[in-house]
Order: structure tokens, then sequence, then C-alpha cells
């Protein structure tokens, strides 16, 4: 079908972000994607469906040179209406349904898919060898709107990954043994009137207690499992939170020195191209960019393809290579390479009696965040921790006025305080959602035992726990498993823990009386 495909006049764009030519021109993200040797794919069924779920006016696809030469040998060919439904006919997603535009755009090549009303990116992997292209399409076309696909369209495409949804969501979510029914718990417990109790809470010079309100609320015995706060490394939380005070003078100045000036969505994009391409991973996630996200990014999976939503208010030029470490590095290749092991799903996993899969998989992640930072100081976890606590202990408002002796920037504070009360609907209460004690708690115990964990396996082997690498390498699929870059080097890896130890003011004794 892409050989019946003419496009001869120029496209207007709309004047968007989006359409800044950093982002979409081809000569300047020069990549190297038809080197099958560089790029490795995922399980099958994760790229089948290359549309993204959002709505778009518009898309757009930037092809090789190569193959406009090969359209331009086709075009005495474009116009035979009886060429055009033969190959119509081996075309599943637009066999039976009227054309409402007049540019068809091929979706089966490499290059950038954007949209618009939620950006995100698709940067596909290389067309199958059966599918050989000498020429490329220049698409043009004038000032036109694109729609979104059609409902039958969209069920057709999801259709095809349908057989392969339910295995790769247990094994690139978060949490890994139960990531299906974790990832609905984050869902059920975001408050569906954020912005409208913000209005009220500010409004009232912070005295007012929010009354959070959900669409599909949590059960109240599984909230219950997470309201339990831990107290026991609330002393080396706060001593982190102080150290890093001491040397920055507030919060605001510290994440000036070490993040670094926000990233435009143009150059958060080339960010992730790149690491994706160090990796080896390039076509394989889908991108979101959004405001709307508590946390700085998330790694879940959207109708059976792994993806990768990162908050753009939070996006910082020194800090995002570690989120990305944090996400692909981490959630991601553990979860691709549980995929293949014995324990894949969750009765291999009882099979198996592995230990859950957290604090290891966000203190692992977490730790791979600061790594390579020039000053690795485990702030956000530390005050995640903290917060979490004294949710447990304080009202909405309380938290709110208790979190200023170390972060003055009230919409800051108010995430951290909403992060640790979801869940809950009259904040007038003490009470909170555990779920992000699990980071600090995680990385010191990694921390703890780092001499004698095998880093590498760790990541290999999946979802796992440090406690269950020695027990299971015996019965693990090893081949074509996949680590990141950065854990190639060994010697390397562990004197960054080790300043990590240093900088955090941490010590063995310290980590050996706190956890047996």
């Amino acid at each position: 079908m892409l050989e019946s495909i003419r496009v001869t006049e120029k496209l207007h764009w709309r004047k968007t972000e989006l359409s800044k030519k950093s982002v979409l021109r081809p000569e300047e993200h020069k990549l190297n994607i038809n080197n099958e040797n560089s790029l490795q794919h995922p399980p099958s069924g994760i790229l089948k469906d290359i549309f993204t779920t959002g709505t778009s006016s518009y898309n757009v696809l930037l092809q090789s040179k190569e193959e406009k030469k090969h359209h331009t040998q086709k075009q005495s060919s474009v116009h035979h209406k009886k060429y055009r439904k033969t190959t119509k006919c081996s075309t599943t997603s637009r066999s039976n349904e009227p054309h409402k535009i007049k540019v068809p755009l091929p979706l089966l090549s490499p290059g950038w898919y954007c949209t618009n009303r939620q950006p995100s990116i698709i940067v596909t992997s290389p067309v199958p060898t059966s599918v050989k292209f000498t020429s490329s399409v220049s698409v043009a076309g004038s000032s036109i709107g694109l729609p979104s696909r059609p409902k039958s369209r969209t069920k057709r495409h999801l259709s095809l990954t349908k057989p392969k949804q339910s295995q790769s969501s247990k094994s690139h979510g978060k949490e890994g043994d139960a990531s299906g029914r974790k990832l609905c718990l984050l869902t059920a417990i975001k408050p569906s009137n954020v912005e409208k109790e913000k209005m009220k809470f500010f409004k009232s010079d912070f005295t007012y207690n929010p009354q959070f309100e959900y669409e599909n609320p949590a059960l109240p015995n599984v909230l219950a499992k997470h309201s339990h706060a831990s107290d026991r490394f609330l002393k080396q939380s706060i001593n982190i939170i102080e150290r890093t005070l001491q040397k920055y003078g507030s919060y605001e100045k510290f994440e000036q020195a070490t993040g670094g000036s926000l990233l435009t969505k143009s150059r958060i994009w080339n960010h992730v191209r790149k690491y994706m391409v160090k990796e080896g991973c390039l076509g394989e996630i889908v991108v979101h960019l959004t405001e709307d996200l508590l946390s700085r990014a998330s790694m879940t999976v959207v109708n059976g393809r792994p993806t990768l939503t990162i908050n753009i208010s939070t996006a910082r030029e020194h800090w995002l290579e570690g989120m990305l470490r944090h996400e692909i590095g981490t959630h991601y290749f553990r979860g691709f390479n549980n995929n293949s092991q014995p324990w894949c799903n969750w009765n291999g996993r009882r099979k198996h009696g592995l230990k859950p899969v957290n604090p290891t998989e966000e203190g692992l992640a977490s730790i791979h965040s600061v790594l390579f930072r020039k000053d690795p100081l485990l702030w956000r976890a530390a005050l995640l921790y903290y917060t979490v606590y004294q949710a447990s202990q304080m009202s909405f408002s309380q938290l709110f006025q208790d979190l200023a002796k170390f972060v003055k920037d009230p919409n800051t504070r108010w995430d951290y305080c909403v992060r640790a009360k979801r869940g809950w609907t009259d904040t007038s209460q003490p009470g909170c959602f555990n779920k992000d004690q699990v980071y600090l708690d995680g990385i010191l115990r990694i921390l703890r035992y780092r001499e004698s964990i095998d880093f590498y396996l760790l990541t290999a082997l999946g979802k796992i726990s440090y406690e269950d690498v020695d027990r299971l390498k015996g019965l693990a699929v090893i081949e074509n498993m996949r680590v990141p870059h950065f854990l190639q080097d060994h010697a390397r890896y562990m004197e960054h823990l080790e300043k990590i130890m240093q900088v955090n003011k941490l010590t063995d004794e310290e980590l050996q009386d706190l956890i047996n």
C-alpha cells in the first residue's frame, strides 16, 4: 500500500511547540535505525499496535530519503484504481472503512509519531525484512487537520496485541508480581477533584483540610494494608534532609544547583531518544509528556505497550537521565527479563516462593536515579519517607505546615502532601498511603548488602528481590537477557555506590544495626 501514495503539496503545520523543526526534521536527528544489530526487539505483540491511545488533530511521520526515490518511480501506478483495490485488500486496518482524509499516512516505518493533545512519541524500530524500501515518501499537503482514528479502527489495532496484554502488563508494571492490581490501586487512589480542593486550600491560607473524591475508590481493606507508616529509617531521612539544607540553604537552591534548568518538550524528546539508542530499546516504548502526574515519571503498560509518562514540570537537564535510568534502565529492563522466567506470573512466583518485589524494585531504581550525579544526595527519597510518617500522625493542613521547615514553595509542599494523603477522603484525620516509604527503605537495604549482591543478575533475573538472587539463579533463563549500559562496568558501578554512602553520611555499622 505504501507504493500507492503520492503527495505533492506542502503541509502547513499549526504553530505549536510540537511543530518545532528541532523535533521533527530528520536531518537534525540523524540516527542509524537501519542497523538491526543495534536494536533489540521486545516480545512479540508489544509493537504491533503502533497507534497512541490518546486523540490528536494531526500526526507526523518522517521517513528516510531512500523511500522518496522509490515512490517517485511508482507515481505512474498511483492513479490506477485496480492497483489501489489490490493493495487495499492486504491492509486490515483500512479494509472496509471510508477514507476521511485525502492523504493516507503510512505508519510502519522508522520515524517519529507525535500527538498534539497528549504529547507523545513513538520512535519505531526497523520495518520487517520482508518489506523493502528503496525510496521515501515526502509528506506534504495543503492546510488540513487530520482527524482522530475511527473507533472501529482503534479496536482492530488493539485486537492485534490482545493476546499479549496480560503477560506484558504483569511483567512491565512497577509492582512486579501483581502489577495489574497495583496499577489499579494507584489509579483508584488518585483524587478526581485535586485542582478544586487545591484552590480551596490555598484560599483558606493553608488551613482547610481537603475532602478528596475518587471515581473508583479502592476498597477499605486494601487501603488499610497501605496505611501503616514505619519510623525505622526516620532518623536517617531527617539527617539526609538536614544535610542537604545545610549545604544548599534551601530545597529550591538545591534543585537549581543540582537539577539545572527545566527542559522544553523538544529537548526532553531528544534526551529520551538518545538514551533509548544507548540502551538499544529504540522503538519499544511509547513516551507521553504531561503535567498531570504526581510523580516525576512512571513506567506502565497501556494496551499491551510499555508506556513512559514524563512530568514536564519537573524534567530538569541534570536529572532527566537519572529518571531514564530509573524508569527504563531498571523498571523496563527488569520487566522485560521477567517475561522469560518461570516466575513471570503470580502462580510462578508462588510456586518458587519469591519474596515481594518491593522494596528492592523501587530501591534499586532510586539508586540509579542519583547514581552518576556529582552530589548524589538522597533528598527526595528521604523527604518522601518523612512525609509519609508525618501524614500518619497529622492532618493535611498540619502536614503542610510541618514541611515548611524543609520546603518553602507551597506548590511543591502541596504535591508531597497529596502523595502522602492520597486514598483518604477526609484529610483532617491522621492517615497515610505508605508506598512512598519503599524508596528510602529499598535504597538502604541494597546499600547494606551491596558487597554481596550480584547487580547484573538482579536485573537479568527480572522482578525479584535481592534476597532471592542466589537461590533463583540456577533456575533462571539467562539467554537474551538485557541489562542497562551502566551495569556493564562493575567496578565503576560499585565506586558510585560508595560515593552515595559517603555523600549521605551513611556508614556500614549504622546500616548493619538497622538491617539484620
